[in-house]
């Protein structure tokens, strides 16, 4: 089994690399993990990628972000249908629809009605899709202030709409009800259980000598991305060594102390149609029939230089994890080589 996992991550990883300068991918069948990479780290480093090679893991963020939020509830430090506004400063103008508040659970599930980007930021953002760090002045004196002059969308709890601002928001309300910084936060409930090391949203002067370069569509050198106040958006950075270790604790329940966070995160969900649904952070499908009717839990990520892709099959305990320094997506070989394992 090895052997052939092997041959299959490195086929998938050599696919990646026609389109992306460098990638490392990563599969896992039950105990078994391999991890290989496939071009280079950077125009001028002239490295293969490898396990412990940093990328910007984008949106991949997410379900980090709302396995803190499981993590806190159980621990009774908030509660999944508590109203966003119970987090946030006094005073601060928090939007409502049809008499119904936005909740945690809301924000986790991206049913809170809340628009895709901060206030102010939708035309910038489609007039300079390159433009460098366009998050960095996303601070929580800019996204408070915001909320004020926003209208939601739909009922919250009442339709799926896809939301940076909304995960963003969930993670700067969650550091501030656990007294610290969002980084901190993820440190302390997810990565140091799990011995995940290098998942970060700052990185050290060591850590960066292990950092790929991103780039973008044509191939050239990119900015890195700072997400201020909106890193539960997209903030983190990581390594195929730490999420395999994250993907494992899903797939077999983790320690004790996050066990029965990772049991709530996926049983809450909201169904978006009869194969779709998200629970908190993490989408899910199940394939058609035809294609064997198999699950598949997912996220995938994608900042100005770097893509990611994490899914997993629960049912045949079966993962694969795909980083790239392209902002080029890595979604269709990855998912493609979900599905052949799942065969």
């Amino acid at each position: 089994m090895a052997q052939e996992l092997a041959a299959l991550a490195q086929r998938t990883a050599d696919r990646l690399a026609e389109q992306h300068l460098g990638v490392v991918v990563a599969a896992m069948a039950d105990d078994a993990v391999e991890i290989r990479g496939a071009g280079t780290t950077g125009v001028h480093h002239g490295r293969v990628p490898g396990p412990d090679t940093l990328f910007e893991i984008g949106s991949v963020t997410k379900v980090f972000t709302a396995l803190a939020l499981a993590r806190l509830a159980v621990a009774g430090t908030v509660g999944l249908d508590e109203p966003l506004r119970d987090l946030l400063p006094a005073g601060t103008a928090v939007p409502s629809r049809g008499g119904r508040p936005i909740s945690l659970q809301h924000l986790a599930t991206h049913t809170s009605g809340l628009p895709r980007l901060p206030k102010g930021m939708l035309l910038p953002a489609l007039l300079h899709p390159s433009k460098p760090d366009p998050y960095a002045g996303c601070t929580a004196d800019v996204l408070l202030s915001g909320l004020a002059g926003t209208r939601l969308r739909a009922t919250p709890g009442r339709r799926f709409r896809y939301s940076n601002l909304g995960a963003g928001l969930l993670g700067l309300a969650l550091a501030r009800r656990a007294g610290t910084e969002y980084e901190t936060l993820i440190t302390r409930e997810i990565c140091t259980p799990l011995g995940m090391t290098d998942t970060t949203v700052t990185v050290d002067a060591t850590r960066s000598q292990r950092s790929a370069q991103g780039h973008d569509r044509r191939g050239r050198p990119t900015a890195p991305w700072h997400l201020a106040d909106l890193a539960g958006a997209g903030g983190l950075h990581s390594s195929a060594t730490d999420l395999v270790a994250f993907v494992r604790a899903q797939l077999d329940g983790g320690p004790a102390g996050l066990a029965e966070a990772i049991r709530l995160s996926r049983a809450v969900e909201h169904r978006r149609n009869s194969f779709a649904r998200v629970h908190l952070g993490w989408m899910a499908h199940r394939l058609h029939p035809r294609q064997g009717g198999h699950l598949q839990i997912w996220h995938n990520g994608g900042t100005g230089g770097f893509s990611s892709f994490v899914g997993f099959d629960p049912e045949k305990r079966l993962a694969v994890i795909a980083l790239g320094n392209t902002r080029r997506p890595v979604d269709g070989p990855a998912s493609d080589l979900l599905r052949t394992l799942q065969a």
